[in-house]
């Protein structure tokens, strides 16, 4: 059986790291209750469609729970969208919150040392 070449590099699909905060009077449990609201978001937003192509994945690794900010990974193509889900979110687990888009990057690092760390 013959090897796959590995894909080429302009080939492959290019991603960026998008962090946020979430605001909200109200405890937020968990990371993947606020990446629910995000996804579902982002369904309404643009369809099913529109999530296969955006490439959402999250990163419960980097969310931290104190100051309720996270990161999470969209395609290059779809990081406006992103963008514009975060800002019509209105409610996360039936409780009021508000998502604030606080910046992207190419690399994770990058992303973790401008807005999680401090």
């Amino acid at each position: 059986m013959k090897k796959m070449k590995p894909l080429l590099p302009t080939l492959k699909e290019k991603k960026r790291y998008l962090a946020f905060e979430v605001i909200s009077d109200s405890s937020i449990e968990s990371y993947f209750s606020v990446f629910s609201a995000i996804k579902n978001g982002f369904s309404r937003f643009s369809g099913m469609k529109g999530v296969s192509q955006a490439g959402l994945l999250p990163l419960a690794d980097d969310w931290d729970q104190k100051r309720r900010r996270g990161v999470f990974r969209v395609s290059a193509k779809s990081t406006q969208e992103a963008r514009a889900v975060l800002a019509l979110i209105k409610e996360i687990d039936g409780k009021q919150a508000l998502v604030r888009s606080l910046g992207t990057s190419g690399m994770l690092k990058k992303v973790r040392e401008r807005y999680l760390s401090s």
